[in-house]
Parts: C-alpha cells; structure tokens; sequence
C-alpha cells in the first residue's frame, strides 16, 4: 500500500484549504459537487481519514467510519433523490490505484445518477 499523501487535493479540501460544494458532512464522511460533473448527479464521498484506497479504508478504518461512510451514502441518495426509494437508481464507483485509474491517492466514491448510465465496461 502507498504511503498517504497529505498533499492531495481531497486532503487539501478537508483542512479547509480548497473550497468545495459541500452536499453533506457527518463526523467522518464529507460529500461534495464534483467540479466536472458526468451526469446531473454528480458526488464525491470521503471519508475524513488518510486511506488512500477502498481496501486500505475497508482494512484499516474504524467501525464507526465505515459505518458513518456507508450511512452517508444512504443519506444523501436519499436527498438527492437517486435512491431506490424514490428514485430510478444510481452508480456508485471507486478506483484504485494505476489499473483503477484513480487520479485523487484519497479514497473516495463517485455516486453519480440522475439519468441512466450505460454500461459499466464495454465488452473488450
């Protein structure tokens, strides 16, 4: 696993340095507009702890953070009205490293809907 790197742009945003469109905070999840959004719904989960990556925030994070992450989630599909409940659906998406082309070394998960989707992968 990486080191994390207390630079990036999503660590920049938690310390306050970078503005964002907050959608929702919580104790250890923050959820914001992604600035180039690719579908009318279009945002960004992270939780508020150094993980760099889904499976280093999975191993490593507290009960409570994954708990608080998961429910934010919930939460605000719920508030923007792409949950099931209401809503025609969402995809939730995460990369990781190199062959996930993740471009932010801060986990985190898109939640985009709004419209339908397409397929994830085209056949190869």
């Amino acid at each position: 696993m990486p080191a994390y790197d207390d630079s990036n742009i999503f660590a920049r945003i938690l310390r306050g340095e970078i503005p964002n469109d907050t959608v929702l905070e919580t104790e250890h999840t923050l959820v914001f507009r992604d600035i180039r959004p690719q579908a009318p719904v279009h945002v960004l989960v992270i939780p508020k702890g150094a993980y760099v990556s889904y499976d280093d925030f999975a191993a490593h994070a507290s009960e409570a953070e994954i708990v608080d992450f998961h429910r934010a989630i919930a939460k605000v599909t719920r508030e923007l009205g792409v949950a099931l409940e209401g809503g025609l659906g969402f995809r939730a998406i995460t990369n990781a490293g190199p062959d996930g082309v993740q471009e932010v070394p801060h986990f985190h998960m898109h939640i985009l809907g709004g419209r339908p989707m397409g397929r994830m992968v085209q056949p190869g």
